[in-house]
């Protein structure tokens, strides 16, 4: 019963190897930098084989985000 339970799960994963994973994460990787306009600074820790980008503080689409400044919105009020 257990087994079959099992087999199900098992055939929902796929068998991916280590060298299989790297190489789509890394193309994951550089297919999102290479869109961006400002590349960021990599660095690898070869004691941990940590690999950290350094991005800068305010990514060109988060000031898209920001709401407008609060001095704009009351001038046009007084002048209203």
């Amino acid at each position: 019963m257990f087994k079959q339970l099992f087999e199900k799960f098992a055939a929902t994963k796929p068998n991916e190897t280590q060298r299989e994973t790297i190489t789509r994460a890394l193309a994951e990787v550089n297919e999102v930098v290479s869109g961006l306009s400002v590349k960021p600074m990599i660095t690898i820790d070869p004691e941990t084989g940590a690999i950290e980008l350094a991005l800068p503080d305010q990514m060109p689409d988060e000031a898209l985000a920001l709401p407008a400044p609060t001095d704009v919105i009351e001038e046009k009020a007084d002048a209203a």
